[in-house]
C-alpha cells in the first residue's frame, strides 16, 4: 500500500514513515471520552504520549460530570469520542469536554470523532417533510462548544463537511480496506465490488478502480428506516467474489438480504466491508446466520464484545491513521498522504 508514498507525499519518503513514537510531541494533550478508551490508548501509544487525565462521571439524575485533571493552558488539545452505544450521552460528554478545555485556556481544541453521530440525518428525505437536518445541528453544537477543528472518518455524506465553519478533515478507511483485501482474499483479482445503494456508488467505485475490478450496484426501496421492501441487482457477479462495501452497518438487514441476492445471481463468495460497525438490535444474530465468508468493520466503534459473539466478524485497526492525522495536524503538515496510504 505504500509503494508510491515517495511520489505522492510532499516530503521525502522517510519523513512519511518515520516512527512517530521516536519524536517528542510538546504542547499536546490527548483526552479520551468514555465511548472508546481503547482506541484513544492505541492512538497515544502511536504518538508516544500518555492519555490526558480526565474524570468522567454522571450525577444521579443522569447529567454528565467532566473534570479535566491537568493543565491545558496553551496546549493543543485532542478529544477522542466516537458516536456509539448511548450516542446522546457521548455527544453531550464531548461537548462538555470541549468547553472545559476551551475555558481552561487551551490554544486549540480538536474533536476526533471517528464515527460522526447523526450523520445519516443530513438532509430532508421528502419535499414536504418536516424532518430536521440533525447533522447540521450537531455541527453547530460542536462549534458553539468551542471546537476549532474536527477529525472524523468516512462521513455518511461528504456534504456534512460544509455544515461546519471550522476545518474538517474527513479521513478514509479505504487504504486499510485495500490492504486487508489483498492480505486476506487470495482471489481478490476476481472480485466484483458491490454498492448496497446508489448513495454509496462513489465510495465503492473508488475502491474498484484502485484494484482494477468490476463494479455492481443494488437498487433498494425502503418502506421505512431499517426496512427494505425490494432489491434489484445492476451488474454481473456470476462466478466472481462479491464484496459489499458500505460506510456503516447498523441492523445488518440490508447487507444480509443483499448477500442472498448476490449468491442467487451466481457469486461464488460474498464478503461485507463496512467502516462503522454499529451492529445494533438483531445485527449479531443476522451475521451469524448469514451467507457471508466474513464481515469486516473497523474499530471506529468498540468491537471486542461483538467479535466474541460473531465468529465471522473481523475488525480492522485504524488507530494508526487517526494518530498520524493528529501528529500531522499538530505539526502543521498536510494530511493528504493518508487518503491513499496506511502509515507504517
Amino acid at each position: 500500500m505504500t509503494e508510491h508514498a515517495e511520489n505522492l507525499c510532499c516530503k521525502p519518503k522517510e519523513s512519511c514513515l518515520t516512527n512517530i513514537t521516536e519524536k517528542k510531541m510538546p504542547n499536546i494533550k490527548v483526552f479520551s471520552g468514555s465511548s472508546h478508551p481503547d482506541l484513544t490508548q492505541k492512538i497515544c501509544d502511536r504518538l508516544g504520549i500518555e492519555p490526558g487525565k480526565v474524570s468522567l462521571k454522571k450525577f444521579s439524575n443522569g447529567e454528565c460530570s467532566v473534570e479535566i485533571g491537568e493543565s491545558v493552558r496553551g496546549e493543543d488539545v485532542y478529544i477522542v469520542q466516537t458516536g456509539c452505544s448511548e450516542v446522546n450521552d457521548m455527544l453531550m460528554e464531548l461537548l462538555i469536554m470541549i468547553n472545559a478545555c476551551k475555558i481552561a485556556s487551551a490554544i486549540r481544541v480538536t474533536a476526533v470523532i471517528p464515527c460522526f453521530p447523526y450523520a445519516r440525518q443530513d438532509k430532508k428525505d421528502k419535499v414536504y417533510s418536516r424532518a430536521p437536518i440533525s447533522a447540521k445541528l450537531v455541527a453547530n453544537m460542536l462549534t458553539t462548544a468551542g471546537a476549532n477543528h474536527i477529525i472524523t472518518m468516512d462521513l455518511h455524506a461528504s456534504q456534512i463537511q460544509g455544515f461546519f465553519d471550522i476545518p474538517v478533515d474527513n479521513l478514509y478507511a479505504e487504504p486499510a480496506v485495500l490492504k486487508w483485501i489483498k492480505d486476506n482474499i487470495p482471489e481478490w483479482r476476481n472480485c466484483c465490488f458491490v454498492s448496497p445503494d446508489a448513495g454509496g456508488a462513489k465510495r465503492v467505485t473508488s475502491i474498484a478502480d484502485r484494484l482494477n475490478a468490476d463494479f455492481a450496484l443494488i437498487h433498494k426501496e425502503r418502506k421505512k428506516a431499517n426496512e427494505v421492501s425490494s432489491m434489484v441487482l445492476v451488474g454481473d457477479v456470476k462466478d466472481k467474489i462479491a464484496i459489499l462495501v458500505d460506510d456503516m452497518a447498523d441492523t445488518c438487514g440490508t447487507v444480509c438480504h443483499a448477500a442472498e441476492k448476490l449468491l442467487e445471481a451466481g457469486a461464488v463468495k460474498v464478503y461485507s466491508i463496512c467502516t462503522h460497525g454499529i451492529l445494533s438490535g438483531p445485527a449479531i444474530s443476522r451475521i451469524n446466520n448469514s451467507m457471508f465468508e466474513a464481515v469486516v468493520v473497523t474499530n471506529t466503534i468498540p468491537q471486542e464484545d461483538k467479535m466474541k459473539a460473531a465468529p465471522k466478524l473481523n475488525c480492522l485497526d485504524v488507530s494508526m491513521i487517526l494518530a498520524e492525522a493528529i501528529r500531522r495536524t499538530h505539526n502543521g503538515e498536510s494530511v493528504s498522504y493518508l487518503f491513499s496510504h496506511v502509515p507504517m
